[in-house]
């Protein structure tokens, strides 16, 4: 379980994070949707620790993330992040990038890196790609190397931050394809999305936030296709996503 409380973060006087409480169940995909600027990214990185917090407590598992007794790089093998950069080494291959990290952090014996990375490239369907460069693959290709880089540290949670915006859209279907095949999996997931479809389809909950907060959360039918509040409705119609009656309602 992640369990997010009154969550605090500001990069200097500008407050991104205005107390965010949130929880996500073992197993569950919840996707966080929103205008740009209202500390969706941010959130995810502070989940992983890669941004210190001002105020509240994010605990892993029952452990402090943001704790200075935590070993926080331990904790973060429990924690996959993956960038809409997709951050590969240019001069290795496939197979070498997905390795690296098995067997440089997890101290695992270069057979065994090379075989955990062979299984992660098939389960993101690359295992033809294990000798390619980077540069030789497309972009989804490049962002599903990715996502197979973070499973082979086999983590208990994965974190998307808008995986899909760098990409053409040819290419979107077959990266949410892969996360599909995730959550059909039981992986436990954190996604920051603008593909308000994908979280209509995939997503337990949706949680959108607003301003640093969380402004409604609760199912895909509720949040997406029935929302409460005012500024929920106002970014589903500015994205043009919003179902045609939910507008005509809003406007009525």
């Amino acid at each position: 379980m992640i369990r997010i409380s009154k969550v605090q973060k500001a990069f200097g006087s500008v407050v991104v994070l205005k107390g965010i409480d949130l929880t996500i169940e073992k197993g569950e995909l919840v996707c966080l949707i929103g205008a740009s600027g209202s500390g969706k990214s941010t959130l995810l990185q502070c989940i992983n620790g890669l941004e210190p917090i001002q105020g509240g407590e994010i605990l892993v598992d029952g452990i402090s993330v943001h704790d200075p007794k935590t070993d926080i790089n331990k904790l973060r093998r429990k924690l996959g992040i993956v960038f809409q950069q997709y951050n590969a080494f240019p001069h290795l291959t496939a197979l070498e990038n997905v390795a690296l990290a098995p067997r440089v952090v997890a101290k695992r014996s270069r057979a065994v890196a090379r075989a955990l990375a062979q299984k992660h490239l098939e389960h993101v369907g690359l295992g033809d790609k294990g000798d390619s460069l980077p540069s030789q693959l497309s972009g989804g290709q490049q962002q599903r190397l990715a996502i197979a880089r973070a499973l082979a540290m086999e983590p208990s949670y994965m974190l998307f931050d808008e995986v899909t915006s760098a990409l053409d859209p040819e290419l979107v279907g077959e990266v949410l394809e892969t996360m599909r095949l995730l959550r059909s999996e039981g992986m436990t997931m954190v996604v920051v999305t603008h593909d308000i479809n994908f979280a209509r389809e995939s997503a337990d909950r949706v949680a959108f936030l607003c301003q640093g907060e969380v402004c409604e959360i609760g199912t895909a039918k509720e949040v997406i296709d029935n929302p409460r509040n005012e500024q929920t409705q106002k970014f589903l119609r500015r994205e043009n996503r919003k179902p045609l009656e939910i507008v005509r309602s809003s406007v009525a």
